[in-house]
Formats: structure tokens, sequence, C-alpha cells
């Protein structure tokens, strides 16, 4: 198994790899769960101890804030088979770390480790992998849609989860000092995200001089491990009413009376990193909000807004996959055999590139490759009106259906549908679907082009050792009919005549 599960935050994705886990452990074989925060190995640690107990099967962590003895106990375990689970970060893969017979790695928070670390986990022997995220990097989206790894979507929120408000707005105080009083009338609490830990001593003076009386929280990557460790395990369990943070909140803390978030300098986090941020909030009863803000004097790019506004636009439940589709489409689906997890294939194009791929994937698996698309020089083309169809999005989709539909049967179902929504074809429509059946009955008879004009019809043939057919005359690598035709309609219906003879 190499499986993708695509999941909002709170929407099951760890109990997916506890019951995957648990099929693994009680096998007889071992389970090695990854993340990359030991916040969230400190909670996985405790789900899967709490889940297992009673079968007599050892969960150990191994992190940073492992001790020595700690972790030569984990390694001997692992070694000699006595441990059945172990939740760590990356350095479960690191050296002198030897697994007795592991058979299953769920790598969770998946957009938060590199390439590099990813295929180490992957090369580690286990021959399953599971692969969870809310928001996966585009080069893992893409592998999935292509067929590389098997992807499932958990698209059903938890009981009583609401969609988080989210607003973007330059940085306002009096607005920063409404949303964190209010929070903590209603018995809640907050986070405040910068990017960077230099922002977080200018901005904890500012909240101590908007909200002097609310208890501030700093949590950041250069405090000491264990120091980090109490301070985010404390706020969770309910000290203090604000927590400043940088993004290392943004996987696995979970704390259920956080219900708003005011991520400072938002132009400068990615899309799915705001997307995981925005997934902190909101996990009980009440509905959370964001406020996504800006420096009010400073110019931002374009694509900068576009990533804000996309996720305002998607503040729906289970928007995470739709996110992560947009973000493949921004920043392309990177190297699927190299190190770039984003960016796009500007030499041949996406569209061709995907294409290759998933031939070359069908073909590596034995399954039939699609045939080629028959090139045809028809002199005559169509097209789906404007006036017939006035949204931009939706003709575009029927092209995109249009072309990938294979044989008569589907074209003519697909004509009846235009006929059903829409009214009668224009002249464009039905030359564009003759076009596409033409296109269909070539590829079955294995012409790899067609060449029309007044004076002739030429096909050229997949298999140039393939006997001639009646009524065409053979010129060099072509078979050739000379025949007159003024009306280029009647050509097409020549054509299609040829072709279904062909097929016979």
């Amino acid at each position: 198994m190499d499986r993708l599960i695509v999941g909002d935050v709170g929407y099951g994705k760890t109990e997916v790899a506890i019951r995957a886990a648990a099929l693994v452990a009680l096998a007889g074989r071992q389970v090695a769960i990854v993340a990359p925060t030991t916040v969230l190995i400190r909670q996985h640690l405790e789900t899967f101890r709490t889940r297992f107990v009673g079968t007599g099967l050892e969960v150990a962590a191994l992190s940073r804030l492992s001790t020595p003895a700690e972790r030569k106990r984990v390694c001997a375990g692992l070694a000699d088979g006595s441990i059945a689970v172990v939740v760590g970060t990356s350095a479960v893969g690191g050296k002198g770390v030897v697994f007795a017979d592991l058979a299953l790695v769920v790598i969770d928070e998946e957009q938060r480790f590199g390439a590099k670390a990813k295929a180490s986990l992957r090369d580690m022997g286990a021959g399953h992998v599971l692969t969870l995220s809310a928001t996966p990097i585009p080069r893992t989206l893409q592998s999935a849609m292509v067929g590389i790894q098997a992807i499932s979507v958990i698209a059903t929120p938890p009981a009583r989860r609401q969609p988080i408000r989210t607003i973007v707005a330059p940085f306002d105080d009096a607005a920063v000092r409404k949303a964190l009083r209010r929070e903590r009338v209603r018995g809640g609490q907050s986070f405040v995200v910068v990017p960077r830990i230099e922002d977080i001593a200018p901005l904890a003076k500012t909240l101590a001089r908007l909200v002097p009386e609310l208890g501030l929280v700093i949590a950041h990557g250069k405090m000491e491990a264990a120091e980090l460790d109490d301070a985010m395990a404390g706020f969770a369990a309910g000290d203090g009413d604000v927590l400043l943070a940088t993004n290392i909140i943004e996987a696995g803390l979970d704390v259920p009376r956080a219900n708003t978030m005011i991520v400072h300098h938002a132009d400068r986090f990615g899309l799915s990193q705001l997307h995981q941020l925005r997934g902190r909030v909101g996990r009980g009863g009440r509905r959370g909000q964001i406020l996504l803000s800006t420096d009010g004097e400073a110019m931002i790019a374009e694509a900068t807004m576009k990533r804000l506004r996309t996720l305002q636009a998607f503040d729906q439940l289970g928007a995470g996959f739709a996110i992560s589709a947009r973000d493949l489409d921004m920043r392309g689906a990177g190297d699927l055999v190299g190190e770039d997890q984003a960016g796009h294939m500007k030499l041949i194009g996406i569209d061709l590139y995907q294409h290759l791929l998933g031939r070359a994937l069908k073909a590596a698996r034995g399954e039939p490759v699609d045939q080629c698309q028959p090139v045809l020089n028809l002199g005559v083309g169509g097209m789906l009106p404007e006036e017939w169809i006035p949204e931009t999005d939706l003709r575009l989709t029927l092209y995109g259906q249009l072309a990938h539909l294979c044989d008569i049967a589907a074209l003519d179902a697909f004509q009846a549908e235009l006929e059903d929504r829409f009214g009668a074809l224009p002249d464009n429509a039905v030359r564009l679907l003759e076009c596409a059946r033409i296109r269909a009955l070539a590829a079955a008879a294995d012409i790899r082009q067609i060449d029309v004009g007044p004076g002739a019809i030429a096909f050229t043939p997949g298999d140039p050792t393939a006997a001639l057919p009646a009524p065409f005359e053979q010129a060099k690598r072509r078979w050739l009919v000379r025949e007159r035709i003024e009306d280029p309609l009647a050509r097409l219906d020549r054509v299609r005549e040829l072709l279904s003879d062909l097929s016979e």
C-alpha cells in the first residue's frame, strides 16, 4: 500500500492511522508513526497508548526529547521486536535505528517534511506507506492524481464542526483588541501567529498595551525543546489566554477552547500553511474566526493577494483538498523524480507531461495504454458558441469532458445531454461533435492522421504494412482516395463513411 489520505484538521486521519497500525501490530509486525514536531509526537503517543491498552503491545516514542537512556532502550526494543509501535520524528529513520519486522510507515503532516526526508522514510523497508495531510505538497497531490499513489479523501466533517470565518484586512489595533477580548469573555483562548521569531518581541509589546489583562504565552523554535513543549502543552491545558507563536503551532496542537486566531503579516505565509493554521481554531462546538492581517502601508503582490483571497473564498468545511488543488495549479507540481516539491513544467507543459506520465505508468503496470489521438486536418472546425453557453467556466468544463470521450456511444450521450441542457445545437457545435466522432473512429481504426482537401482524402495508418483496403490507393506511407468534393461538410460525411467501412 502507498496511499495518501487527505482530510481537514480533526476529520479523522489519525483514527485511520490507528486502525491501520492496529491491524499490523496485532498481526505481530511493527509500525513507525512519523510526525514533524515533538508536540504532535506527545499527543500521538498518548492517543496510541490509550487505544492499545490491554493488547499487550508496547508503544514507545523517539524524538529529541528522548533521553540517551530512553533512546537506547527504544532502539533495543525495536531491534528485538519487543516494541510494536514507535511514534517519533524523522529520527525514527536515523542511523542506529533497526527494526526487527517493520511493515507500515505512517507519515503524518507530510507537507512539513522535505523530499529527502520522505524518501528516506519510504526506503526504511516497510513495504506499506500511509501518508496523511490536510494540504499535501503539490508534488504529492500530483503523484496521487496521476496514479503513483492511491488517494482517499475524508470529506465528512466531525459532528458540530462549523466553518471558520476568514477575514483579510490590514492590522488594526481596535479590531485586534476587540477580537481578543471577545474570545476571553466567552471563555475561550486565542492564537496570534507571526512569520518570524524576530516579530514576536515587538508584537508582544503591542499586545501588552492593547490587552494588558490577558495572560500571554510565547512559543517559538529557538526555545529549549522541553520549555517549548511545556509552554504549548500548558496552553492546551488552559494556561493563558493568548498564545503568541510562529507557525510552529501549524501541526498537532489541539486546543478545543481556542476559537480566535490573528495571523500577522499573513502575506508571508504559504497557502497550505494558512489553511493548516486555520484548522487550529474552532475545534469545539463554537464557530472559530481567523483574521489574516497585512501591513496596510506595504505593497502586496497580486499573486500574494490571490493566495489570501483563495483562503477567504474556500472557508467551507472540508476545503483542504480544494485548496491543495488550487495550490497545485498556482505553484505547479514540481519534479516527481527530483527534490523540487513545487514548480511548473516549462518545456513541454504540465498537460502533456501528465499525459505521458500516465501512459508510462499504465505500461509499467501492464494495463492497456490509451491510443494516440489522431491528427485531423479536416479543413472544418467547430466550437461551443459563447452566445449558446455564456459561462466561460462551464464551456471549459464541457470541452474537457468532450476531450475524454473516446467512443461513438459516449459522444451521442454527450450530444443528448447538451441538447437537453441548452437546447438545439448550433452549427458550430454540430461540427465540433462531428469532428470528435471522426477522431474516435480514426483511433479505433488505428489511423494516425487524416488530411482532407477538395481533390482527395488521405489517411496515414498506424501500421505501414497493413493491407490496403478499397477504395484507397497507396501513396507512399498514406492511403489516398481521389474524389472531388467541394462542400466541406460533405467531405466530413465521406471521411466518416470511409472510417466506418474500415471499422467493420
